[in-house]
This record gives structure tokens, sequence and C-alpha cells, in this order.
């Protein structure tokens, strides 16, 4: 654990072990954390806020910056942990870890452009102005699906602000925290400013962050239930909060799309995003009648021609799932489709055979006869399954798009410049993508509608998840 500018143990030397999810052999041992190491670790936050609050964001930039510079020197160090760890083939695992670093230099900037306002006052004699301050100790909790990039969305925006921070990674994937967390130290960060409370289950850690009034705010990437479970706790203190939460993404494809365009796009968020264990990777696949038959047989192509295997081998698109329970919920996806009348054109199994067999690997899968109430359609799938659908008109798959709880992210493809107003209007999604499978950026707000979570990050709006405002009333006598 990173505590107060130190690596420190748990109490009693209580430690737990990361195992890779290719082969279930042990990636490391980290130390296991609970609710006194999570009070020193909020302690030293706390103290640390008042300087670093005082410090003026063009050297808080700096620093930052340090962060962004130590994290390109180290990325296929840091990449080769997210692999180790979290199972994604070392390409996209690098990719993340650019992806991930490219927060501290966006908010580095940010910092220098936290601006207050001068309002006209309607009263000769008063001045009205509008300052906005860092809120103080921030409690982040990530998920393991993007180890690196969900970290420092949350961590950059946070200490460009001027807050200061506690986290709590994921109990699969804490070894990329711990890097990062030394780029941070490398780069002069001073102590107190960052500290990581590792630890084999959340429970703990997170009711501490909730319960000490030292903490200001929750930021949390993770299931809608669980993000149900901690606005009820951070309503006691009133906290503020910001959650990234499910996602059920349609993907549309219209029959005037470009159709290869459309085709690898849907793979690329099917399949080529941890595979497929992503929030906003596409959930439901809707397809316009027309093309239907050409699109489900190339699909079915492609993910048939897909390299799943360990990430450290090359060539491979598709790892592990995280876990074994993650297997058994694709087995029951897939099940339960199959008895409502569903047909499996590919995959549908876990892999049996050496060496795929010693991992948590799935078989890509393609359903179709599928109906938007099965499960399957309904949930969140977070894996390697495609159900496709088939939509008539425009209005109809609007509708039926949009028939969800969730509104994280949505795509479609369509040559019709009316139609993408019409559509990317109408989709009730806080991301939209349109001919376009990459997803958010860094300059951009991302979050979600209903509930796929509260607040957003990244942007210029991702900074002001942080602040707080204060109106100042100046009476000149």
């Amino acid at each position: 654990m990173y505590v107060d500018g130190q690596w420190v143990s748990a109490e009693g030397d209580r430690t737990f072990e990361v195992r890779n999810p290719a082969d279930r052999t042990v990636a490391g041992i980290v130390p296991d954390g609970g609710i006194p190491e999570t009070r020193r670790a909020i302690e030293s936050a706390h103290r640390a806020f008042p300087a670093w609050s005082r410090t003026p964001a063009k050297d808080r930039g700096v620093i930052l910056k340090g962060i962004m510079e130590l994290m390109a020197e180290r990325r296929d160090e840091i990449a080769k942990l997210v692999v180790l760890e979290n199972g994604k083939p070392y390409e996209e695992a690098k990719g993340e870890v650019g992806f991930s670093m490219g927060y501290f230099g966006w908010f580095a900037e940010e910092a220098r452009r936290i601006y207050g306002d001068v309002v006209s006052s309607p009263f000769a004699n008063k001045r009205l102005w509008v300052l906005r301050q860092p809120l103080g100790v921030v409690g982040a909790i990530t998920p393991w699906n993007f180890p690196a990039n969900m970290i420092t969305r949350k961590i950059a925006p946070a200490m460009a602000a001027g807050c200061t921070v506690v986290l709590k990674p994921a109990s699969a994937t804490p070894l990329t925290a711990l890097a990062i967390a030394r780029c941070g130290h490398d780069a002069g960060l001073p102590a107190g400013v960052l500290n990581i409370v590792t630890a084999a289950k959340s429970g703990a850690v997170g009711d501490e962050l909730l319960r000490n009034p030292h903490v200001k705010k929750i930021g949390f990437t993770g299931s809608t239930q669980v993000g149900k479970g901690l606005m009820k706790q951070a309503a006691d203190q009133i906290k503020r909060i910001s959650f990234e939460l499910g996602g059920n993404a349609p993907f549309i494809v219209f029959d005037d799309a470009d159709f290869d365009k459309a085709l690898e796009g849907a793979i690329a968020m099917k399949f080529l995003r941890v595979g497929g264990q992503s929030c906003i990777c596409a959930n439901r696949i809707f397809v316009q009648e027309t093309i239907a038959e050409r699109f489900i047989t190339a699909f079915v192509e492609r993910t048939k021609a897909l390299k799943v295997g360990p990430g450290f081998e090359a060539g491979m698109q598709v790892g592990p799932l995280i876990n074994e329970e993650a297997l058994r919920s694709m087995q029951h996806f897939v099940e339960d489709a199959t008895s409502r009348g569903a047909r499996v054109l590919t995959g549908g199994r876990r892999y049996t055979s050496p060496p795929l067999d010693k991992g948590f690997f799935f078989e890509p899968t393609v359903l179709v006869d599928v109906n938007d109430n099965m499960p399957v359609c309904v949930e969140e799938i977070f894996g390697p399954i495609a159900p496709i659908l088939i939509f008539k008109t425009e209005e109809e798959v609007l509708r039926r798009a949009n028939a969800t709880s969730y509104g994280l992210a949505a795509y479609f493809y369509t040559r019709d410049y009316a139609r993408i107003a019409r559509v990317s209007e109408g989709l009730e999604a806080g991301l939209v993508g349109i001919n376009d499978a990459q997803g958010y950026t860094h300059e951009i707000p991302f979050g979600g509608f209903k509930e796929s979570g509260l607040g957003r990050e990244g942007g210029r709006e991702g900074i002001e998840e942080y602040l707080e405002v204060k109106s100042l009333v100046v009476n000149l006598g």
C-alpha cells in the first residue's frame, strides 16, 4: 500500500494473492488493508489537503505532467502488469496505459483554467464574486476492467483541482494502481496527496470512505447495484458523488451504413475491449432487416476468426474473463437464451482444451433469434456474447434501443446526415458514437443517463466534479 508518501504493510502483515486470469497462477502478493489502514490514509490526505490546495495550479500541473512522463517511460512495464492481473492482450494493455496517462496531461492544463466570476452587481456599493475551490479529501473506488484508465480518470482531475485522494483499486488488479503511485512518488507528489489502500474485499474500505467525515466526495465506477448502495450510504453525510455505472449499449446498423466500417466497429465494440468486459461495449446489436442476413453471415465469420488466448502471446485479440464467476455468468446467459428459442451461430462455451482450460476463457459467441425481453438483452452482459436483433424502421429501433434502465453509451452507423441528427438526439445515452467505435476521449465529458450514473469524467466538466462554488458579497461601505 501507499500511504502518506510511504510504502506500508497492513496490520499483522496481512496479504492477499493477485492471480493471472489466463492461467490462475499468482501474479503478485499485496497488503490486505482494512479499516485501520483506510483511516490512516484518510488522515494523511486530510493533513496534506491545506498545502496542496494552496499550491498554485501551474505547480500542480508540473507534477501531473511529470507523472505522465514517467508513465510514458514505464509504459511497457505497466502494460505487462495490466496483462498479468487483468488478462487483456498486451497491445490492448499498452494502448490503455498510453491513453490513461493522457489524463494527467489534460488535467494539468485544465487546472490553470479553473475560473471564477465577477458578477455585475445591482448595488453601487457592493461587489459580487464567485470562487471555485477544491472540495477536500476524495475517496475513489475503481474496477478491474481498465486498471490504469479508471484510476487516472479519477485521480488526475481530483489532484489537478487541488483535492487529495484515497484510492481503493479493485482487488483483482491492484498492481497497476501501485505502479501508478510509484510514478506519482517519483514525480515529486507531496506525501498524502495520493494514498492507495489495497484490500482483498472492498466492503470495509468503502464503508470507511463513506462514513469518515473528512472524505467530502466519492468517485466510483462499477455496477449499478453497488452504486445504489453507495448512494444510500453517502446520503447520511450528503457527500458529493460521481458514479459511472452499468450499461446496455445498443449498436445500430442502418442499411445505408458503410457496411465494412459498421462490421469492424461492431466486432471492436463487442469483443476487442477486454473481451466485452466493459460498460460501454455493444450489448445489443441491431441490424436493419434489408441487410441482416448479409451482416450476420459476415459478423459470424469475423467472430470465428478472432484469436483468443493469453495476453502475452503475439497476435491475441481476446483474453480471458476475470474469474470463474464471470465464466458461469456467460454460460447462464447462453443457456437461458437458448431455452427461450435463441440460436448459437458460433461459440457458446468455455474453452476446455489445453492450454486455455487453465484460465477463464469463453468462446466469442453470436446469438440470433433473441428478443428484447431475454436477460441477455436486458442485463449487462460483460463478456464476449453478441446478441443480434433485427429491426425495420428508425422509429422502431430508437424505441427498442431506449427501452432499458441504462443510458451510458450507444452507437449507430448511417450515411444519412438527417438521420444522424435525429438518432443522435433521440438516443438516451451519455455517449453516442456515430460511425465510430472508439468511444470517448480526454477532451469530452463521459457519463451516463438514467441508472448508468451521475456526474461526468473527462473534459472541462471532469475537473468541476471536484470543485465547490463559493459566492462572495463585498460591501464597499
